[in-house]
Order: structure tokens, then sequence, then C-alpha cells
């Protein structure tokens, strides 16, 4: 029987810190780019990294949205981010998100602090949201 609560507080712990360092409103400060967004745009989101797992993203947007494969070219995936290169395809998944869970998926990618948002044209000739890491150079952007 302890085991069993054991295991209850752990998935509870589990479940308490990862909203508390992901979701949490209130550790978190927006940033120009999350709060100058259009409220009524349905917003086209490429992801390359954890945003890809249909289980992160969904709870990371309170709900589920479909995804396509995408492809982004001129950069290469390195690690966390993409670096510039020249004849380079990253793939991923593309989605649609509303403005409210575009700024969820900012809070999680710590807009500001960790990651910023560029728009970037992918290879289908659409443009779409993608999450850069934050470096000493700006990232170039391909649009």
């Amino acid at each position: 029987m302890r085991f069993m609560y054991g295991i209850i507080f752990l998935a509870i712990l589990a479940v308490v810190s990862f909203w508390w360092i992901w979701l949490n409103p209130y550790s978190f400060t927006f940033s120009e780019t999350t709060l100058n967004i259009d409220q009524e745009a349905e917003h086209r989101v490429f992801a390359f990294g954890t945003l890809t797992n249909p289980v992160v993203r969904t709870l990371v947007i309170f709900g589920y949205v479909p995804t396509k494969p995408g492809q982004l070219e001129g950069y290469e995936r390195y690690r966390l981010d993409l670096l510039p290169k020249e004849g380079a395809i990253t793939h991923g998944r593309v989605f649609y998100v509303n403005a409210k869970q575009l700024r969820r998926l900012d809070r999680y990618e710590r807009v500001g602090v960790k990651y910023e948002r560029y728009l970037y044209t992918l290879s289908d000739g659409k443009p779409a949201w993608v999450y850069r890491r934050i470096t000493e150079i700006n990232p170039p952007r391909n649009d």
C-alpha cells in the first residue's frame, strides 16, 4: 500500500512540477513578440523538436491539433536550435493554433529568455512561426 501512495505522490509531483516550470503564467513575463500577435488569426507553427511529440504539444496548448509534415530549407537542426546551412533541410511538423495557444507555446519555449519566435517561409512557400534559441548573434531571416 505504501508503494502505491509513493507512486501517486510522484505522479502528482511530476504534474505540479511540469505545470510550475512550463505552463505557469505567474513565472513568465511575456515579451513584445508574444504580446503583439493578431488575436483573431490562426497562427501556423513549424516544430522540429519536442513540440513534434503529440503528447507534449497537447499538454502545452491544452488541446489536440492535427499536424502535417513540413520542411524548412537552408537550416539544419543542431541540438535544440537551427543553424543556417546552404542546401540543408530540417524536417518537422506544421500545425495551426489560435492566439491563446500561441502564447502557451511562447511560455513553454520561454520566448525572450531561451528562445525567440521568428516567421520563416517553409518549403511549401507559406510562412510559419519557428522557435530559435537566443544567441549573441540574431539569426538571419529567410522570408
